[in-house]
């Protein structure tokens, strides 16, 4: 992590750090914890009581937990890439000082939420390696406790649904909100801007008493939808558009997925989010920087519930970090679903999208997601982007030591070894081994068979060769008149081979290579440096190939930093998939859904899910060897 300056803060020893523990890289929100923890800022809390009888935090036990943090996505769709740092920074704060991170539903607003992207959320959470089950408190006794599921650290704001509207009556009664019924186009108009100041509603001069009969006709479905808002009564002059007297409650009569169609009225996110905060207990609040001036409005609310005795101090404080922005992507829900449902992309889980169920697809895995939200940095500053590069360096960075590797071929040509035959015994195949991880000697070795005929790379063959190009090209005469022999090169683990020669089809492209082997020189014996090669190129045996469906994957979006045309997919990068027929090695050939591998010079692949056993394999790319985008 980083400081708030963007450097990388000095390493230091954390509260929750324990003797000769490695030390944590230090950034602000870790400085916010540690005071708070020295000076016990929230060592009063209580945890298990019911909200009820009066404040929840007075019942109960105390709360064991030394600090609380939350992820609160809503779910109107699937989780990306930014939210992985969200969960990587809220769950791993809360482990490493005892405490302990709250998955949230923020579920406010019906019309976009489903139960599929709720149990898509549950998923990508716990896939990333983070639990949320409860073994730090006992069930409450009482059951109108405003925390009901207690089996797990998982809430929704629609549990808290009752206490909000009674905060909502008490926020009327004590004067502090009214009910509004100009139309949206009016509190538009009359809400200013950055130069003007706001103009007050003809509605705001109304009794707290006049105001609760409305907002309970509101409640009771005796308005039409959009016929009146709750509002907070704060400052129609104030300098922060966000304490304009914001919304607090809309009228929406649609089904929810966790009440069904108990309310028409639902509370705006801004109101919810800090009640919800309070009730669990949460400590830090952590958002991103966009929700920076929501802060003041976060505050107001916490203040005026203490003071009706609703909630007691201390609140949450929230604190804003920057978003983490990558290039080439997008992380709009709402443009992501566009892409969706125009059929731009193969669904929420296409390889190519930057949700977390695209990129597990994709191949990339849990430890990688994990070790690039590290690097990204924890900042306050906002509007850096950090390079796609970085994130497939971090994927190579953690597959590197683990992956097994693989011999295949992506756009076969076949290579014929004319003296084969004769050199080696007619219908002779030559067992060869290959370590499955260079890195792991206990992870044994993989075995595969020399033959006659060998699937190559098109591109390790040339007929006139390039300056400097190493791989196999055939007899021919330079540019100086001078005859030059065919190359050799070495075919990994096998032998040393000379081009001889080629065929090509009726279209004049080249359809098999030419060559002879040298016998004395296979990889692991005595004579395999009698040779000297500089050309060493990958194959698979045609005898034994295991023929597998390629998807070759690349940057969803062409421009660097996408987002700013009208029309998000005339940003779309066309070449962002290529599908190739092509071969990998025997040992591959009931490799389970899910499982990564190098295939060696190529890249990181991995097995996509959709397999079946009765079906050719499909092999996703996850990222080549090295970055080459744009080269």
């Amino acid at each position: 992590m980083q400081s708030p300056n963007g450097k990388t803060g000095g390493h230091k020893e954390t509260a929750a750090a324990g003797a000769g523990a490695p030390a944590a890289p230090s950034n602000f929100l870790r400085h916010v914890i540690e005071s708070d923890l020295a000076q016990g800022t929230y060592d009063g809390r209580r945890w298990g009581g019911s909200p009820g009888d009066g404040p929840h935090h007075q019942a109960g036990m105390p709360d064991p937990a030394r600090i609380r943090t939350r992820f609160p996505p809503e779910p109107n769709g699937y989780l990306h890439i930014g939210h992985a740092k969200s969960i990587w920074l809220n769950f791993e704060l809360a482990k490493e000082y005892g405490g302990v991170c709250h998955l949230r539903f923020d579920d406010t607003n019906p019309e976009k939420e489903e139960q599929e992207y709720v149990d898509s959320i549950r998923e990508m959470v716990a896939w990333l390696g983070y639990d949320t089950e409860l073994p730090d408190a006992p069930a409450p006794e009482s059951s109108a406790c405003a925390l009901p599921r207690f089996q797990k650290h998982e809430y929704f704001a629609s549990d808290y649904f009752d206490f909000m509207y009674r905060a909502a009556e008490y926020l009327v009664t004590a004067g502090h909100a009214y009910v509004d019924e100009q139309t949206p186009e009016q509190m538009r108009a009359n809400r200013g801007d950055f130069g003007r100041p706001g103009i007050d509603s003809p509605f705001r001069s109304r009794t707290p008493e006049e105001n609760l009969t409305r907002l309970r006709e509101m409640k009771d479905g005796r308005l039409p939808d959009g016929a009146a808002v709750l509002r907070a009564k704060i400052d129609m002059a104030s300098p922060n558009i966000n304490l304009r007297d914001p919304a607090l409650y809309r009228i929406r009569r649609a089904t929810h997925h966790n009440t069904g169609d108990r309310w028409c009225i639902y509370p705006m996110y801004t109101f919810a989010h800090p009640i919800e905060d309070a009730l669990e207990q949460i400590t830090h609040s952590i958002c991103t920087l966009e929700f920076e001036d929501q802060r003041p409005f976060y505050d107001w609310l916490m203040q005026r519930l203490i003071e009706g005795g609703l909630l007691v101090a201390p609140p949450p404080h929230q604190y804003e970090f920057a978003r983490l922005n990558v290039t080439h992507v997008i992380t709009s829900k709402r443009k992501l679903r566009q892409l969706v449902e125009e059929g731009h992309v193969d669904g929420w889980d296409d390889p190519r999208m930057p949700t977390l169920a695209g990129l597990r697809r994709r191949g990339y895995t849990p430890e990688a997601l994990k070790l690039f939200c590290e690097r990204s940095g924890t900042t306050k500053t906002g509007g850096a982007w950090t390079e796609y590069a970085a994130l497939e360096a971090a994927l190579r960075d953690t597959l590197d030591p683990v992956a097994p590797r693989a011999m295949a071929v992506l756009q076969p040509l076949k290579l014929e070894i004319t003296n084969w035959d004769a050199a080696m015994g007619a219908g002779h195949l030559e067992p060869c081994t290959a370590p499955v991880n260079p890195h792991d000697e206990a992870a044994g070795l993989r075995r595969f068979s020399f033959g006659r005929e060998l699937w190559i790379e098109r591109e390790d063959f040339m007929e006139v060769p390039e300056k400097g190009y190493r791989r196999l090209y055939p007899p021919h005469t330079n540019a100086a008149g001078q005859p030059v022999e065919g190359n050799k090169v070495r075919l990994k683990y096998g032998y040393v081979v000379q081009c001889t020669g080629f065929e090509k089809d009726a279209d004049g492209r080249v359809a098999k290579v030419l060559a002879e082997v040298l016998p004395d020189t296979k990889s692991g014996t005595p004579g395999a440096d009698s040779v000297k090669v500089k050309g060493v190129i990958g194959w698979v045996g045609v005898h034994d190939a295991v023929p597998a469906q390629i998807r070759l994957y690349e940057r969803l979006f062409a421009a660097e930093q996408p987002g700013t045309a009208d029309d998000v997919t005339e940003e779309l990068n066309p070449g962002s998939l290529q599908v190739v027929s092509g071969y990998i090695e025997p040992g591959l050939r009931d490799a389970p859904a899910g499982a990564s591998y190098q295939f060696e010079r190529l890249g990181y692949f991995v097995v996509d899910p959709g397999t079946g056993a009765d079906s050719m394999a499909v092999f996703n790319r996850t990222s080549g060897l090295k970055d080459s985008w744009g080269k």
